[in-house]
């Protein structure tokens, strides 16, 4: 709740949402921010960050993770800002990587977190707000692709979706900003259109969501002519 709250106010003056790790932590931080778009009509406003670059989401780049000082060398090329946060992932909370990203970041004015399962870690003395859960071992000694990531992805949907319903692109549980980028979804944004405003005809409130391109738009269009 206190990292919501700091994002969204943050996120109000134009600041923006960097999740940055190193293999799956780093994985993970990509899948939530690249789904933002699609689900909530948001462009640039989370974005996740990989040690080894792009390449490394598809194929581990031994080493990447060691490197103190590439974190936040990868973060400079977003031109960062005091109102920007950024959220280090690392399952054992001693990625040189994600360590050395959030200790510059905090030096430089930004809001830090951080989401590990490691109790009294590196990464978690250097956060501003630490998010610890200890899940225990895992099933096969060390793959904390299991429970560790599991129980990451979800306070990463937490955190994402907490913070834009807040901002208003949840009405009730309805994705009223969504992208139309498949039939699915304009068939889904049609169906909510007609909940929302009463409209019996189908066509008519398929015809206002193409029109206005997001169910807020076609239904604040309608409302306003009713």
């Amino acid at each position: 709740e206190e990292l919501v709250e700091g994002i969204v106010e943050r996120m109000k003056r134009g600041g923006r949402v960097f999740y940055i790790g190193a293999g799956t932590s780093g994985r993970l931080g990509i899948v939530d921010a690249s789904e933002i778009p699609p689900t909530y009509g948001v462009r640039d406003k989370f974005i996740g960050i990989i040690a080894g670059g792009d390449g490394a989401i598809r194929t581990a780049v031994e080493g990447a993770e060691d490197d103190w000082e590439q974190g936040w060398q990868d973060m400079l090329k977003f031109n960062p800002t005091v109102e920007d946060t950024l959220v280090g992932i690392a399952a054992s909370g001693t990625t040189p990587y994600v360590i050395g990203a959030v200790k510059q970041a905090r030096a430089m004015g930004l809001l830090t977190s951080c989401i590990t399962n490691n109790d009294g870690s590196p990464l978690a003395a250097e956060s501003e707000i630490p998010i610890v859960t200890v899940v225990g071992p895992e099933f096969v000694t060390g793959s904390t692709r299991m429970k560790s990531a599991t129980a990451l992805k979800l306070i990463l949907n937490m955190i994402s979706t907490a913070t834009m319903i807040r901002l208003g692109h949840v009405r009730g549980s309805r994705m009223v900003d969504m992208e139309l980028t498949n039939k699915k979804l304009v068939d889904r944004g049609a169906r909510m259109i007609m909940e929302e405003t009463g409209i019996e005809d189908y066509d008519l409130a398929r015809q206002l969501l193409l029109q206005h391109g997001k169910v807020r738009a076609a239904v604040e269009a309608y409302r306003a002519i009713e």
